[in-house]
């Protein structure tokens, strides 16, 4: 048999031609893909979408009040609670909620309730917003709604606020509270305890003490010194019977707060998370039975 009839008896072999698993115009498509992504994760970490920049829209939109670093602060507003003097009589509650219009109890800004030390001291605790320097409910917020004033006041921007409660989670004080419902219901603390200063908020947002600082941002315009006339001070501080409360610049080593803090030693929650609170307070040494 000759080699050419060997050969033509041999079965043909199949083409084993390989495909690409992916043609060209997908490859593009999918690079062009990744390319996107890597510029929009980008923008998120560094760019008009991070949370510093998001916050410093927040920052320049609050009564020209910005976080500026690079410029010294005019004030810096500070708060001092004097467990030893407090008697637990609610009038900083109650005129906080009639001030700030806030009528239900379970939306309280400012908590007192009694406590006892290890060594059996009784006293009552204080606990308004702290105001952080470095407040983590800032850094989570994912519009800008809450940010650090070059003052040092923690405020928010309720309208730009979307509910998403990062803040009230990420605050280790437990001080902001979140507006449930639409509050309709007359506020059973106004007007014996005071008139509403600021409007109510609406339903989905989260709300907090704010040092009243519409009362000190109209206090400042009108001449007035914050913690020394009632009419610029925190409602709280301004209605004390006992002087519990103290409240002023600390960048003025004359203020109330300045020379308080000059002439007692105090301490701040958890000062070892870094938050830097602004809320001082005076240990508690003349025990009740």
């Amino acid at each position: 048999m000759s080699k050419s009839q060997i050969q033509d008896q041999q079965p043909e072999k199949k083409s084993r031609k390989k495909h690409p698993l992916l043609s060209r115009k997908d490859a593009l498509k999918i690079g062009g893909l990744t390319l996107a992504a890597t510029a929009a994760t980008q923008m998120v970490i560094s760019g008009p979408l991070s949370a510093d920049a998001v916050q410093g829209i927040g920052r320049a939109t609050h009564n020209g009040h910005t976080a500026s670093e690079d410029a010294a602060p005019p004030h810096q507003w500070r708060m001092v609670i004097d467990l030893s003097r407090c008697i637990g009589c609610e009038y900083c509650v109650r005129a906080c909620q009639a001030v700030n219009d806030v009528p239900d109890d379970e939306m309280r800004w400012n908590i007192v309730f009694p406590e006892r030390t290890t060594i059996g001291v009784d006293f009552y605790m204080n606990r308004p917003c702290q105001h952080c320097q470095e407040a983590p409910c800032t850094r989570v917020c994912p519009v800008g709604a809450t940010w650090v004033r070059a003052d040092g006041v923690v405020v928010m921007d309720y309208d730009r606020c979307i509910g998403c409660r990062y803040c009230q989670v990420a605050c280790p004080y437990d001080v902001r509270r979140f507006n449930w419902r639409p509050v309709t219901e007359a506020n059973p603390y106004a007007p014996q305890w005071g008139s509403s200063e600021v409007p109510r908020r609406p339903r989905g947002v989260v709300e907090k003490c704010t040092f009243c600082v519409h009362r000190i941002d109209r206090g400042l315009e009108q001449g007035l010194t914050p913690g020394v006339d009632k009419a610029a001070t925190p409602a709280c501080v301004a209605i004390c019977p006992v002087g519990a409360r103290i409240f002023g610049d600390a960048l003025d080593p004359q203020s109330p707060v300045s020379q308080y803090l000059a002439q007692h030693e105090t301490f701040r929650l958890r000062e070892e998370w870094g938050t830097q609170p602004k809320v001082h307070y005076v240990r508690p040494t003349n025990g009740r039975s």
